[in-house]
């Protein structure tokens, strides 16, 4: 049997500290709730080098916690060329990292690049916004955006592929 996972998801923000942790982490505790955590592999990376080896910002690791979801295990990372060959899904926070995400993209390969809000339809917003700024409910808002496109996204990846 098979055990490496069908389909690969890497959440993307700018530094790799606020919103894509949260992400990763919200979707692999999805993924586990669901049994598909050997199915689908989950990362996280920023388009700058601010914050390479540090953990998640500690409000976004506090409102994690207080959801019952632990990301400390995470370490911030840049998002490279190389991650439109491993990952599937390579899913933009906002505009500023989409574009970013476009220009470190291999030719050909554009249709692996996401906006995150794509997959939560419900919501208003079309970004993710930037919490790090700001105070804690910036932070609980990010969270909420967060489970709601990874639900959707969830969604597309059984569509398409499971």
């Amino acid at each position: 049997m098979n055990t490496e996972p069908s389909v690969s998801v890497l959440f993307v923000c700018m530094g790799n500290i606020c919103r894509s942790p949260t992400a990763h982490g919200v979707f692999r505790k999805l993924l586990e709730e669901e049994g598909l955590e050997k199915l689908i592999a989950v990362d996280s990376a920023g388009t700058h080098a601010y914050h390479v080896g540090n953990d998640p910002d500690r409000r976004a690791q506090a409102t994690a916690l207080s959801r019952g979801l632990d990301i400390s295990d995470l370490r911030a990372r840049q998002a490279g060329s190389e991650d439109f060959h491993a990952f599937d899904y390579i899913i933009a926070m906002d505009q500023d990292n989409y574009m970013s995400l476009q220009g470190i993209c291999p030719a050909g390969m554009e249709e692996r690049i996401y906006m995150f809000l794509d997959f939560a339809p419900d919501l208003s917003d079309s970004e993710v916004p930037d919490p790090y700024y700001g105070g804690a409910q910036g932070f609980e808002r990010v969270f909420d955006m967060v489970e709601a496109a990874s639900h959707g996204l969830l969604q597309d990846i059984r569509r398409r592929y499971l």
